[in-house]
């Protein structure tokens, strides 16, 4: 599929390389222009671009970006055709992102973006922690194997975020449609726990709305206290672990 990614952080070059490995044609954007962009996120053929660049004929565009800057990618994002697939793989934390007055009311964030962006989005690859997604890919059937849910409206962009998430290395796990998509958020007991397929589904049910923003600010809490910011991303095992303790 001809693919284009915008943003290149921890999530967004991960998935440039992967995809470009699974023989994809890849397209990255970042909002600091093509020069800027590191070698290894270029690893496996994906092309530097303009962010206009990213979305212009393609068949899916994900969005790799903190929540707080989709509205800015949201004029590009008009631009592009009804039938490319958008994918969304951000996550609402108010201490960077300001407090957005409808998330805190209890709007789904997938929910907030589709409105922001005007048009319906797969959301995917939110609940994995960046060290796990660049780490921890497998072979499809290898026990152990980690799930992601794969939330969505229309069918035909859930069988595409679904067959990406598993050519990225992990299974990829219908998770209904964006009204529920709440079950993956920040606090979830599937947030960055690296669960299986078998374990997912006992997972998504047993998420409890209220709790999350708690459980979310707690995590941040601990992590702040362990490396110093809320932003760095702690090592792979470590932040499972605190997950596991606080979500689930």
């Amino acid at each position: 599929m001809k693919i284009g990614i915008v943003g290149v952080g921890h999530i967004g070059k991960t998935l440039a390389r992967k995809l470009g490995a699974a023989g994809h044609d890849v397209k990255v954007a970042n909002s600091r222009g093509p020069e800027t962009i590191e070698a290894d996120a270029l690893a496996s053929g994906a092309r530097a671009v303009t962010a206009a660049e990213a979305v212009a004929d393609v068949d899916v565009v994900i969005l790799s970006i903190p929540l707080n800057r989709l509205p800015g990618i949201a004029p590009l994002i008009a631009s592009v055709p009804a039938g490319t697939v958008i994918i969304d793989t951000s996550n609402y934390y108010p201490f960077r992102d300001g407090k957005i007055a409808a998330i805190e009311a209890g709007q789904v964030e997938s929910l907030w973006v589709a409105e922001l962006l005007g048009r319906p989005v797969v959301k995917a690859w939110n609940s994995i922690g960046s060290a796990s997604f660049a780490t921890k890919g497998m072979a499809p059937g290898i026990p152990g194997r980690i799930a992601l849910p794969v939330a969505a409206d229309r069918d035909t962009d859930r069988k595409v975020g679904m067959a990406l998430v598993e050519d990225t290395g992990f299974d990829a796990f219908d998770a209904g449609t964006l009204a529920e998509s709440w079950r993956q958020q920040p606090g979830a007991p599937c947030y960055c726990t690296d669960l299986t397929r078998e374990q997912m589904l006992a997972a998504l049910a047993a998420a409890e709305a209220a709790r999350l923003p708690k459980r979310r600010d707690l995590g941040v809490a601990a992590i702040t206290e362990r490396v110093g910011d809320g932003t760095t991303n702690p090592d792979a095992e470590y932040g499972v672990r605190l997950n596991r303790a606080l979500f689930m």
